[in-house]
């Protein structure tokens, strides 16, 4: 009975796990195989390559987040242009206001007549930008979907 409360004393440090791994297997790489491996890694998102190996061994799902750069470069080219296409409405009724209050009828009208062809280019620049933005999009869908074969 002494004897066993002497085991059974703790020793303190970590309680040891349930199912530890003790089994341990070593491969090499050459260049080449190691920078593929060094790839698939990072782009699984694991911490942990030991993790990363195993889930490759067994079969389990790699998640991979691929980021196309020209993608979000032009996201956010269009975004601050969407930005600047606000500021323009807000400053056009701004000067339409301000047209009324300090001018006379005729004159308010040749400077809107002027404001109004401005507005027709800024309209046709709109529409190209939205043709290009659907093309992009439509184009990214494809990619994603060769991809996702």
């Amino acid at each position: 009975m002494d004897n066993q409360k002497k085991n059974n004393r703790n020793k303190g440090g970590r309680k040891p796990k349930v199912d530890p791994s003790i089994h341990r297997y070593v491969f090499r790489l050459n260049d080449d195989e190691n920078n593929k491996f060094l790839s698939l890694f990072e782009a699984s998102g694991i911490d942990n390559k030991a993790r990363f190996i195993t889930s490759v061994l067994f079969s389990k799902e790699i998640k991979t987040v691929k980021i196309d750069k020209g993608s979000i470069d032009f996201y956010m080219r269009l975004t601050s242009f969407y930005s600047q296409f606000r500021a323009v409405g807000v400053n056009y009724n701004q000067v339409v206001k301000l047209l009324y209050t300090h001018f006379t009828e005729k004159k308010a009208a040749a400077f809107l007549y002027r404001l109004e062809k401005q507005t027709v280019e800024l309209t046709i620049l709109c529409r190209k930008i939205i043709e290009l933005a659907n093309e992009f999009n439509s184009t990214c869908n494809i990619k994603l979907k060769e991809n996702d074969r």
